[in-house]
């Protein structure tokens, strides 16, 4: 196999030029057999397959430097950088990263995990390569999905004022991980059909030249007046005139034709954007037909495309889905609003069945916030459904737009906690700590599916800012024999005893749980209470169990610091009190990428850990 002579950096400048559509062709393979079995990202990977092997023969690595934007497409980049045999622990704790990282290759020089900051990254290293003197190329490989990004158009705009060379790859595939929406979508589809403004200019010239005497006059003027004929016909002027050269678009799956453009962009001392169209799924017909389906999956039949294990019982994703679906028949305010995240966050049905009322902004979460803030202002009543790790992009927007204004915008926070394979770009561990800073924002985790509903419901008629989080995946069902009506501000006490209080948020609370069943054993007396609000917490609640307990744990997913235990220890050392406070919770470090029971037991998030905790610390109690 040719894909076996690949061992390091630049090894593919040693295949023949006849051979490259049968590496294509082998990497896709390859591709498609390792996903399958641990899962990852699939159409992106399959869609770059030519693009990659062509940047990687026009450069050199490490000297030169691409910067993957989110870097879920760079599977081919660490196959063709030495890194193939690492493949069987992709996404799996201790292995490769589904990232680029800077950690782990010199080929990475920028490490990505959410959109549109690759121009700006890049920009950086070529204008410190400027300063240093270095004339390395520098290249950023951005999707058109991630320019829907406004932090794509602000490195752009700074782009044109760099005095060196610096290559911007636009990779065309019309979809982020849905289909693409907005002005820009439309944009790029006039570009992918500016061949019309060569055929007409063509054509323009061979009748003209044919008039007697006055043609080649005409001709003359015409090719004077040509830029203001490009400027009417080409969308690429947009690029041009903010001081941009726009080359393409090009075939993104014809390697001779990009690695010769790539060569003319080299040759630039300016900002260049090369548009290339690729087709996302590209050689797997089930990624071709279903991209999203394929963009991130889970293990997988290769021959059938069906996911191997698929899910039995509905995820917290599918009852928040549900659930808005019933809330909008009976209230006609009710809005979705979400960043290009349509099926990922459950609400393609809602766009369906309520499309006047359902806002895909694209991968803008700043101007999904404080549209949603608009909306509410008018009237409306939005649910803005955003993974966790996301909407910490647009922390000032909650603040400035939403919550100072006192708007009553609901939160869906999706992915909240630990997700896993993903890594520390995706982990949803600090929603808690940057939405309790915020005054005038309310927080509420639920224990199970039922209480999601419950709090939704809640939320459709509670008239100030709510965030509402849950994690990813299946959705808990025990504990539905406990099911309180929801008051603002107060938890739910579960089992009441004495001595050791397991006050515990969200998913925590099934933890909680177990953590009773196993002290139980031991003879040890043990209250547990859902949290519910994480902010406001129960103070009143909080300050009875002081009165016969020893020790009050709380339990987070979330990382410690500016966490649910931080503020309820503030409140009872407030107090006139002997109780002591054992925080329980991630710690503040970024938790890499691995199946999120392990990455429970490696941060002490496990029944076991915590329960031995707990007999230290009450044990030290005992003793004091």
């Amino acid at each position: 196999m040719l894909l076996d002579n690949i061992k390091a950096p630049n090894d593919i400048k040693e295949i023949k030029k006849e051979d490259y559509s049968l590496l294509a062709e082998e990497i896709r393979e390859f591709l498609i057999e390792k996903i399958s079995e641990c899962g990852g990202h699939l159409a992106s990977n399959l869609g770059v397959v030519e693009l990659t092997m062509a940047l990687h023969l026009s450069l050199t690595m490490p000297e030169d430097k691409i910067v993957w934007d989110v870097g879920h497409q760079s599977y081919t980049h660490k196959i063709l950088t030495g890194r193939k045999n690492e493949f069987n622990k992709l996404r799996t704790y201790g292995g490769i990263s589904g990232f680029p990282k800077r950690r782990e290759s010199e080929c990475d020089p920028f490490g990505t995990g959410h959109s549109s900051t690759s121009v700006s990254a890049a920009l950086g290293i070529a204008s410190g390569f400027l300063i240093n003197g270095n004339n390395s190329t520098v290249v950023a490989v951005i999707g058109d999905g991630a320019f829907t990004g406004g932090m794509a158009y602000e490195a752009l705009n700074n782009a044109a004022q760099l005095k060196r060379n610096f290559i911007i790859i636009l990779n065309d595939n019309n979809m982020s991980i849905s289909e693409n929406v907005g002005g820009f979508s439309s944009y790029l589809s006039k570009l992918r059909t500016a061949e019309v403004y060569t055929d007409l200019k063509s054509g323009v010239k061979n009748t003209l030249n044919k008039i007697p005497v006055v043609g080649e006059k005409i001709v003359h003027h015409v090719d004077k007046t040509k830029n203001s004929l490009k400027q009417l016909m080409v969308p690429g002027m947009f690029f041009e005139n903010m001081g941009i050269t726009y080359l393409g678009p090009i075939d993104g799956h014809n390697i001779t034709q990009m690695v010769k453009v790539f060569g003319e962009a080299k040759k630039l001392d300016h900002a260049v954007i090369v548009h290339v169209v690729t087709q996302k799924g590209k050689g797997y017909s089930y990624a071709e037909k279903k991209p999203a389906k394929f963009h991130g999956i889970e293990p997988f039949d290769k021959n059938t495309g069906e996911v191997l294990h698929p899910k039995k019982k509905s995820s917290y994703t599918d009852i928040f889905s549900r659930t808005i679906l019933n809330l909008a028949k009976n209230n006609n305010k009710i809005a979705a609003i979400t960043a290009a995240m349509a099926d990922g966050t459950g609400l393609t049905k809602f766009a369906r069945q309520y499309p006047e009322r359902f806002f895909d902004v694209g991968i803008a979460e700043q101007h999904a916030v404080t549209f949603s803030a608009g909306l509410a202002a008018s009237g409306m009543k939005p649910y803005v459904a955003i993974y966790s790790s996301f909407l910490q992009r647009a922390y000032d927007q909650i603040l400035h737009d939403v919550c100072i204004q006192d708007l009553p915008v609901v939160f869906a926070i999706d992915r909240a906690g630990l997700v896993g394979g993903d890594g520390e770009t995706h982990q949803g561990i600090f929603d808690l700590s940057y939405l309790n800073s915020i005054p005038n924002m309310s927080v509420f985790a639920p224990k199970n599916g039922y209480e999601l509903a419950d709090i939704l419901k809640y939320a459709s008629y509670y008239e100030g800012p709510l965030a509402i989080r849950y994690p990813r995946g299946e959705a808990y069902q025990g504990l539905k024999e406990f099911r309180a009506p929801i008051i603002y501000g107060k938890s739910e006490v579960l089992y009441k005893e004495k001595d050791i209080a397991l006050l515990a948020v969200g998913s925590m609370v099934e933890t909680a749980v177990e953590v009773r069943k196993l002290l139980k054993k031991l003879n040890y007396r043990v209250s547990v209470i859902n949290a519910r609000f994480v902010k406001p917490i129960d103070e009143s609640c909080i300050e009875q169990l002081t009165e016969d307990h020893r020790l009050i744990v709380t339990m987070e997913e979330n990382v410690l610091n500016g966490g649910f235990g931080g503020v309820v220890t503030r409140f009872v050392n407030g107090l006139d009190t002997k109780t002591k406070i054992l925080n329980i919770g991630v710690p503040n470090f970024y938790l890499e990428h691995g199946s999120v029971s392990l990455l429970r037991r490696e941060c002490g998030l496990d029944a076991e850990t915590i329960k031995k905790r707990i007999i230290r610390k009450y044990q030290e109690i005992r003793n004091e």
